[in-house]
């Protein structure tokens, strides 16, 4: 019980610092040092190219690694480093390269929390556990957001970098808190118990490369990220520019509105991903995508835009929990579970990084309403992609369990 409430404070509290400064970065380049939307744009995606570069050697070093809690406690030092320097640094240059470290040290917090849950819970009780994580994951967030849009409001945005500090002292205090006893390494990288009775385990390269189902979910994941990512950026940027002063405010608005909805999201993924499987939610979660991006053409409102960032909180908290529950069941029994998981975040990391740029380059030559709309397009795309190309994977998942844990042929 102890590891596990553990666990529940890492996703708590790591849940600001995993991201970063995110859509913060861009307030604060917009409105404090007047930087252009192509520019800011420009950063983002430096930054999203260095997590990308990090992201499979990350999971390749957490499959090979015993001491995952410690590279969950570098990650967090050098991310909240990198962000408390940024006011104190005005090239772009350095901008720049604080934000690529930053990117690069993020990219490692997403697979070792789920090879850390994987390791401790095992198999059976990783879906309902996962879905626990992305609930208190999504809860931090929407309570430390809030925090911020307070604090921002009364001494202004550069608190939330001093935050994010706060926050990963507290993420290192409850990572040092789990027993790494607790921790099966064997588990955490995708092998099954008695997995010495099973076939020979494939390559690396094999793992990745030989499932088709894998590749067509890499492609899913970059076509989601590439419509989704810059969507929260701009809205934020059309809120700061109606009202400077409250601009971090009411980014933080937004952030918690969607964080809000998540709670549930995630809570239904850990509930009920076992029995109605993973494709009919994942198609949910896409189907959100294209709404939004129609829904921000229509007003300019500040609360209309709030409004419709709350359906964020559908398609990121469905996504979230089931991303990783897809890529275990396609590499379970492998023992290369975090190395696809860094494979496939890759993936979707380039989708993320060329959205921002792409969506400043529309902004720029034919306004919000466009950039939306081609966001919006962009992930309709992925919807028939997904339904039409991507099997169910839990059936893929059981049997693989159930194959692993058959007794040996008699020799």
């Amino acid at each position: 019980m102890r590891n596990e409430t553990s666990l529940d404070a890492l996703n708590f509290f790591l849940a600001d610092v995993r991201e970063g400064l995110g859509p913060y970065l861009a307030i604060y380049l917009l409105t404090e040092r007047h930087w252009r939307e192509d520019g800011i744009g420009l950063v983002m995606t430096i930054a999203g190219l260095a997590g990308i570069a990090a992201q499979t050697p990350a999971g390749a070093l957490i499959d090979a690694s015993r001491a995952k809690r410690a590279i969950i406690v570098a990650a967090a030092l050098i991310v909240t480093g990198a962000s408390v320097v940024l006011p104190f640094m005005s090239s772009f240059v350095l901008v720049a390269g604080s934000q690529a470290a930053a990117g690069a040290a993020a990219a490692f917090f997403a697979p070792a929390i789920a090879a850390i849950t994987l390791g401790m819970m095992g198999p059976k009780q990783f879906t309902r556990r996962i879905g626990r994580n992305e609930t208190f994951n999504h809860t931090g967030n929407a309570l430390l957001v809030a925090l911020a849009g307070v604090c921002a409001w009364k001494w202004g945005p550069i608190v939330v970098f001093f935050l994010l500090a706060g926050m990963a002292a507290l993420s290192i205090a409850s990572i040092l808190a789990i027993d790494p006893k607790a921790i099966d390494n064997a588990r955490a990288r995708g092998l099954l118990d008695g997995d010495s009775r099973s076939p020979e385990k494939p390559s690396a390269l094999k793992a990745l490369f030989g499932c088709k189902g894998l590749a067509v979910f890499c492609l899913c994941c970059v076509i989601f990220h590439l419509a989704n990512a810059a969507m929260l950026p701009l809205v934020g940027q059309k809120l700061a520019l109606q009202d400077r002063n409250q601009g971090t405010a009411l980014m933080s608005a937004c952030i918690v509105a969607a964080q809000i909805v998540m709670v549930p999201m995630a809570a239904l993924v850990g509930r009920r991903a076992d029995a109605w499987g993973r494709k009919p939610l994942f198609l949910a979660a896409f189907a959100i995508l294209p709404l939004r991006g129609f829904l921000y053409t229509l007003s300019d409102d500040r609360y209309w835009l709030v409004a419709v960032q709350t359906l964020d909180g559908v398609g990121a908290g469905l996504y979230g929990a089931l991303f990783v529950l897809v890529v275990a069941d396609l590499t379970r029994g492998t023992g290369h579970f975090n190395l696809a998981q860094g494979a496939v975040i890759t993936a979707q990391g380039i989708g993320a990084a060329v959205s921002t740029t792409l969506a400043g380059l529309v902004v720029v030559h034919a306004g919000y309403s466009a950039a939306f709309l081609t966001l919006g397009a962009i992930a309709a795309g992925g919807f028939l992609l997904y339904l039409f190309g991507m099997p169910e994977t839990l059936a893929r998942g059981r049997d693989a369990h159930a194959n692993a844990a058959a007794p040996a042929p008699a020799q």
